[in-house]
């Protein structure tokens, strides 16, 4: 009887890893959802004031909204994707947080513009003036917008299943600075890759995270695109039979940099081929204790120019277009408020997202100063606040440093990452909780 009851004893024990296996997979899921979110009809183009209201005609590949949904323990982050030149605005953020929050629980989300220079303008609005009257048909797609990307996360949080995770890097020759004349020039050599795979191995989704401006198709033509980010997603799905999200770097002064290869086919390609390489080098793994922390900061700044001033509207309204710039005006009359997100996946994976251009050297900056073992920075997330350009570049001036492209106060950039740096820490446990602004 006693040899029995010792032989059960230690069959049971010997099932105790596999239990705790199964309940630690189950505390950590993904899930996935795109959605194709191109106008169907005429609208002006984002990106090129030389564009000024010229009406887009058609398009040469969708732009889609792709989202991956994370859960850990009961907390959930949705990451989106955006083929467009911005993040959602204000108003549409918050439609989006809402209806995510209420029917799919999902409490912290980053929807990230992929800064393509062909999708359409998003600051339309529909009051006379502003957009109603001249623009109706784009101001009744932009209505719809919020909650075709809510929509988008809500279907990829019903998809949730238990998950692997695991993540890479390589620096990479391919984005080079477009900015700076000093020597050696700040560069973001970093590409990213995540990989979400079921427990069987096979991914789910793959996350790219790589700063360089889409501005590889011609400026003239006027039709939707995706930029390289499409083609490098299409040449990453096509070989790992996956989906692929692009996540925008801090791109502020980061152009592309094709080695041996032109045009975006060409160079999303290329970039297409370095991701599967580290795609397929991934063993991803179930997180041993899953754990999900995010916060959201937002900043009140001062603008280095005054948009209340009917002069300077008007010359901006003729470089751009009236709409366009009445709609930025109302955003910033009190100021600028940017948008700062940080996440904290597994105390491993640390997410910087902040809402504008973001020159290189904050992102990497951050990524020295962040003992995590991997630190990426969104750009272009939750909205858009112009350029955020380091001190050392607004000394040098030039395009994107300059006052009239980066209207926000000297310093703005340094002062978030400070704050995404205490929240890192605070999130670890390593200092005091950092204060709310």
């Amino acid at each position: 009887m006693l040899t029995r009851l010792c032989y059960l004893t230690l069959l049971l024990l010997a099932f105790v890893p596999l239990i705790n296996i199964r309940a630690d997979d189950a505390d950590f899921k993904a899930g996935y959802a795109q959605k194709d979110v191109t106008p169907q009809v005429p609208m002006p183009m984002w990106g090129y004031s030389a564009r000024k209201d010229r009406m887009s005609e058609g398009s040469l590949d969708p732009l889609m909204a792709k989202a991956i949904v994370i859960e850990a323990q009961s907390d959930r982050v949705a990451l989106v994707g955006l083929d467009m030149g911005r993040a959602p605005t204000t108003s549409m953020m918050e439609q989006i947080r809402a209806a995510i929050r209420e029917k799919a629980n999902v409490e912290h989300v980053l929807i990230v513009g992929s800064h393509t220079h062909h999708g359409p303008v998003l600051e339309l609005t529909d009051r006379e003036g502003f957009g109603k009257g001249r623009f109706d048909p784009a101001v009744g797609y932009l209505k719809t917008l919020p909650e075709m990307i809510s929509s988008t996360i809500i279907e990829a949080a019903s998809r949730l299943q238990p998950a692997r995770i695991g993540i890479t890097s390589a620096d990479v020759p391919y984005n080079r600075n477009r900015h700076t004349k000093r020597n050696p020039p700040a560069r973001d050599p970093l590409l990213a890759v995540i990989r979400f795979d079921d427990l069987d191995g096979k991914p789910i989704a793959i996350l790219v995270n790589f700063a360089g401006h889409p501005v590889m198709t011609d400026g003239q033509i006027l039709k939707f695109s995706a930029d390289y980010p499409g083609y490098m997603m299409k040449h990453v799905e096509r070989e790992m039979g996956a989906p692929c999200v692009f996540i925008q770097g801090a791109s502020g002064d980061m152009s592309v940099n094709p080695v041996n290869t032109s045009g975006p086919k060409g160079f999303g390609t290329q970039l297409g081929q370095e991701c599967v390489r580290l795609a397929q080098s991934i063993e991803s793994t179930s997180p041993k204790r899953p754990s999900l922390k995010g916060r959201v900061d937002r900043f009140q700044f001062t603008t280095q120019i005054d948009l209340n001033n009917p002069a300077v509207l008007y010359a901006y309204g003729q470089a751009f277009f009236p709409e366009l710039i009445r709609n930025f005006a109302e955003d910033f009359k009190d100021g600028m408020h940017p948008e700062l997100n940080t996440i904290l996946i597994n105390r491993e994976i640390a997410i910087v997202g902040g809402s504008g251009e973001f020159f290189c050297n904050h992102a990497v900056r951050l990524r020295e100063r962040s003992y995590v073992k991997h630190t990426l920075f969104f750009g272009y997330c939750n909205g858009y606040m112009n350029y955020f350009p380091t001190i050392e570049a607004i000394s040098e001036g030039g395009y994107g440093a300059d006052a009239q492209m980066s209207p926000v106060q000297i310093g703005a950039g340094e002062e978030m990452m400070n704050q995404a740096l205490m929240n890192i820490y605070s999130m670890l446990g390593k200092i005091n909780e950092a204060k709310p602004n």
